[in-house]
């Protein structure tokens, strides 16, 4: 977690997206189109990721992406991303998704995403995070270790050819 690169505190990186579902958000079945709310998950996770690594970042891949509920038509969305785990060019940033109920703003849980992002310079290449990340709470230590664990699952996904 704590290396000799300056750290930033998981809440710097906290963005959140609000959107209200229209028409063109909407699939066959009258509910949020999965796309949609993929496209609206990766800007999440890549501000996020920038306002880390305090230049542009690039989806790696999409670790995890779990569809808990549907939303519909007029629904407001909220997005909210937060850096996770950061390595020497890429980092983790998941994003919570959520259905936010317009009379009383309880949120309900919609969809839970784990991305990877890599810093990359204006040419596309890796380029090194000049920041760490600093854990401050149960829950991003708990979030820090992980990310670790699906790291060495994506390592020994990758030895079997996946």
């Amino acid at each position: 977690m704590s290396d000799n690169r300056p750290l930033k505190k998981a809440t710097d990186s906290v963005t959140e997206i609000t959107k209200l579902l229209q028409y063109r958000d909407i699939n066959g079945q009258n509910r949020l189109f999965g796309g949609r709310l993929m496209e609206w998950i990766d800007e999440a996770a890549g501000v996020a990721a920038m306002r880390h690594a305090g230049g542009n970042c690039v989806t790696l891949m999409v670790d995890s992406l779990k569809f808990k509920k549907g939303a519909v038509l007029n629904d407001i969305v909220v997005l909210i991303a937060k850096v996770t785990y950061v390595g020497n060019t890429s980092m983790e940033v998941r994003v919570d998704s959520y259905s936010e109920e317009k009379a009383t703003g309880v949120r309900t849980a919609i969809n839970h995403a784990y991305l990877t992002l890599v810093h990359v310079d204006e040419d596309g290449v890796p380029q090194p995070i000049k920041y760490g990340l600093k854990c401050e709470t149960i829950n991003e230590q708990i979030e820090w270790e992980g990310a670790v664990k699906r790291k060495e699952i994506r390592k020994h996904r990758n030895s079997e050819g996946f």
